[in-house]
């Protein structure tokens, strides 16, 4: 064997052993409490360094990385198939992957293992069917009210009037945040961007997603405008610092009810009572159903527009984008993506 071969298989075992060992100690931080406490205070650092530096930048900044970390990829997949480059290109992907599962766990893998909102809550009870029918009826009647003071589109549908006033309502209700739910650090600039992959994202089931590289909220702009507040509510929960889904979507929950916006407030409004009917749904179909048939005929025509658009994008895409959200999900120790009872458990134990 030439010393070029060994030189290559010393450096080929030298990355993947590092890699490895990465491996190995973030799952040790993960279980230590004073690990997951200074991720958690160092987050709360780089968030706002990260937002000041991205947030002037007019369009998604992280999107473009993960373009271009898409076309790097591709090329070294391309040259490990040439005998000429297949060294070179082995090499520096293992140097890549060893850079980027670095830089994702210290910025934010490490922030799904902080201590479950639910053990933060006076009340920790399981589920209650009759409660959930109760606050479905409340979330009916109240979203119901509150969809009669937002604007519409010729057809009668939910329009946005003001997205930035929105943003801004969004960041302001989450420094009024009760303080046994959240104790981080406020955002300080505004960092939400349309993506721009919201094309492909109609068809996958993705609203929005948080970019730890950048700390920018992007969101789904093709999406109804009745999803769009509650989606830019629950991604700048991420941004604040709640990793787990169904935490963030009871941080944006929080926002949402407790605004004077109509807009957020109905979207939060409407989301929630969509999860309750969810849940009672498994238990008692005719009394979700017969709570659908009680929505006000603004809140129906917004119901009509999204199943249309669901019906217009559904497809294998989204199936894939599901499957593969469901592994990330469960590998950050979380519940899968089609799994909202824990958003219902904080729900009821947090509602008198």
């Amino acid at each position: 064997m030439d010393t070029k071969n060994v030189a290559f298989i010393k450096k080929k075992r030298f990355w993947a052993g590092i890699l490895l060992a990465q491996f190995v100690l973030f799952y040790i931080f993960s279980k230590s409490e004073y690990w997951i406490n200074f991720f958690d205070k160092f987050y709360n650092v780089q968030k706002n360094f990260h937002i000041r530096i991205f947030s002037s930048i007019p369009f998604s900044a992280g999107d473009f990385f993960y373009i271009l970390t898409g076309v790097f990829l591709f090329i070294q997949i391309i040259n490990i198939f040439r005998k000429t480059k297949r060294k070179k290109a082995l090499l520096s992907t293992l140097i890549f992957l060893n850079i980027i599962y670095f830089t994702y766990q210290i910025f934010w893998g490490m922030m799904y293992f902080q201590t479950p909102i639910i053990k933060k809550l006076s009340s920790q009870e399981k589920p209650n069917i009759q409660k959930a029918k109760i606050l479905a009826l409340k979330y009916l009647k109240k979203a119901g009210e509150s969809r009669k003071l937002v604007s519409e589109d010729k057809n009668g549908v939910f329009i946005i009037k003001n997205r930035e006033a929105l943003i801004e309502e969004i960041i302001h209700q989450q420094k009024l945040l009760p303080e046994q739910i959240s104790s981080k650090m406020p955002l300080t600039q505004i960092s939400v961007k349309e993506s721009v992959f919201s094309g492909m994202m109609s068809y996958t089931g993705i609203s929005g997603y948080y970019n730890p590289f950048t700390a920018e909220s992007q969101f789904n702009s093709n999406l109804p405008h009745s999803v769009i507040p509650f989606t830019i509510a629950h991604e700048t929960s991420h941004q604040l610092g709640f990793a787990r889904e169904q935490e963030a979507n009871f941080a944006a929950y929080l926002v949402g009810i407790n605004s004077k916006n109509p807009e957020l407030r109905y979207s939060a409004e409407y989301f929630t009572l969509k999860s309750l009917l969810r849940y009672i749904y498994l238990e008692d179909e005719d009394f979700a159903e017969s709570l659908v048939k009680q929505y006000s005929p603004e809140m129906e025509r917004d119901r009509a527009y999204e199943r249309n658009f669901m019906i217009r994008h559904e497809g294998s895409l989204e199936d894939f984008f599901g499957f593969t959200n469901n592994l990330f999900l469960k590998s950050n120790r979380q519940e899968g993506s089609v799994t909202y009872s824990y958003f219902v458990n904080l729900l009821l134990n947090y509602e008198k």
